[in-house]
């Protein structure tokens, strides 16, 4: 067997696929693109059918085979032919892609419906005390105290520099104790 050129004449007309996996184990090139050949069509199908685009079908299907060629011990004959397993790689590996891709490109909530969301979840002495503040200081507020974001990331809902968040929550807290005794909540 070889390597690396052309299939010696001991393979015949028909390896098995458990002979191909097994000269790809070997690091035969030449028996991994006879798998492909075999099954890369089956591959494509199902890469074609779950992912929205032809990029994401092709780098669904190259990853299907440069993982076979990383690792063939990874198919398992006693588990089911290698054109299912093939199949099967490329579905979990689409899958995959799309739902990256998907949650890639999910809006996020917009600052005002989040603060309101924080502002809602608040007692109602603190909603009040909290719409005497400036908008400015309320969001950075509800954002970083209520909604747990970092200083860098409600700068960037909110479209101003981290260092007016950072003021402004100072700036808002002290503010908002007072707000909050004005209220008669107690500390």
């Amino acid at each position: 067997m070889s390597t690396g050129g052309t299939w010696e004449s001991g393979w015949g007309d028909g390896p098995s696929d458990g002979d191909l996996i097994a000269a790809v184990g070997d690091r035969s090139h030449d028996a991994l693109g006879a798998i492909y050949q075999r099954h890369g069509a089956a591959v494509w199908s199902i890469a074609t059918q779950v992912c929205p685009g032809t990029a994401q079908a092709e780098e669904v299907s190259a990853a299907v085979f440069t993982e076979l060629w990383s690792q063939p011990e990874r198919f398992d004959p006693a588990r089911g032919g290698l054109r299912a397993w093939l199949v099967a790689q490329a579905h979990a590996r689409a899958v995959a892609l799309v739902r990256a891709e998907a949650a890639a490109n999910a809006t996020p909530p917009s600052a005002e419906v989040e603060t309101a969301t924080h502002a809602e979840a608040l007692p109602k002495e603190a909603r009040r005390a909290l719409d005497k503040l400036p908008a400015v200081e309320r969001d950075a507020i509800l954002l970083t105290y209520v909604g747990g974001h970092t200083c860098g990331e409600a700068a960037r809902l909110l479209g101003v520099p981290v260092a007016t968040i950072k003021s402004s929550v100072r700036r808002g807290l002290t503010d908002l104790r007072g707000a909050l005794d004005a209220e008669g909540v107690s500390r």
